[in-house]
């Protein structure tokens, strides 16, 4: 049975954020919740619960907070990404987009070689489960509007803003 370590901080901007991995790395983020909803979550997605263990998690969990303070612009940690091979070429292209930019979802469904694929691109980038180190809020519709994100469209456009005034 595998095992799935959760921790979590309180952040300023993202109020509280959580993680949780395996073994193998980061398999789950999310922020703007309760701990309720993120086990529940956390359980559906893995069939398992979440032990707390912040020891397990000391690493992101540092980088997590200096990417809320402006003072990360790139995540280096190991991920455990579990999608179909589809979501994983979309999530490995948007993990390239750099800090303070954004790319529109035809811009990723050219980059993966399925350049009429850009709603599935946008379904994928839906179901990221490890948003911010899989920056998906940096992606957006090609005409320049947001398009659409799990925490709303006023997280989503304070996420952007927020990168863009710490990109230097």
């Amino acid at each position: 049975m595998e095992k799935i370590y959760y921790s979590s901080f309180d952040s300023s901007f993202l109020g509280k954020v959580f993680v949780a991995s395996t073994e193998r790395g980061v398999c789950m983020v999310d922020f703007l919740t309760s701990e309720k909803a993120f086990l529940e979550n956390l359980k559906d997605q893995f069939s398992e619960g979440g032990i707390q263990d912040n020891r397990k998690n000391r690493g992101i969990l540092l980088q997590l907070k200096k990417y809320s303070e402006g003072r990360l612009k790139r995540f280096n940690c190991k991920l455990d990404l579990r999608g179909t091979p589809f979501q994983k070429k979309v999530w490995s292209a948007l993990a390239k987009i750099p800090y303070g930019q954004t790319r529109s979802y035809q811009d990723i469904a050219r980059t993966i070689g399925h350049p009429k694929a850009f709603r599935a691109v946008g379904n994928a980038n839906g179901n990221n489960p490890i948003p911010l180190i899989i920056p998906c809020h940096r992606v957006i519709e090609s005409n320049g509007g947001l398009g659409g994100f799990g925490h709303g469209l006023k997280v989503k456009k304070q996420l952007l803003d927020f990168e863009k005034a710490h990109v230097l």
